[in-house]
């Protein structure tokens, strides 16, 4: 398996283990009301980026990476701030789990962005001869 799979792979279980994260989080381990809550919609628009992970799709990857930086936000208030010990570990939780994610994807991409910028620097060479 060569380091894009690799990455492309760490992505993919990362994103859904934030998925699962935040549904058994907010409904059983540490929700925000004894019973669970409507917060568990939080994990909708990891919902949506998940099909474009799991196929590789680099415009899903690019926003996916931004979008995740809400859920790191996230972790870290809950982590620092929730009076809970379960509540605070499952914020460092998925603090873990957003970096190891923004990293494959970084990586990932890396360098299918290169590529693209050697192109153009060569596509632009071209044209100005």
């Amino acid at each position: 398996m060569n380091k894009s799979a690799l990455y492309a792979h760490g992505a993919t279980a990362s994103l859904i283990a934030i998925i699962a994260l935040g549904i058994i989080g907010e409904m059983w381990l540490a929700p925000l009301r004894p019973g669970g809550s409507w917060l568990v919609l939080k994990v909708v628009p990891l919902l949506f980026s998940l099909r474009g992970v799991m196929k590789r799709d680099n415009y899903t990857m690019q926003w996916s990476s931004m979008l995740i930086l809400l859920y790191f936000t996230e972790g870290i208030v809950r982590a620092t701030s929730d009076k809970t010990t379960l509540s605070a570990q499952l914020g460092w939780l998925q603090v873990a789990l957003c970096l190891a994610f923004f990293f494959c994807v970084l990586s990932y991409l890396r360098p299918l962005k290169k590529a693209a910028k050697a192109a153009a620097k060569k596509a632009q060479e071209q044209a100005s001869q």
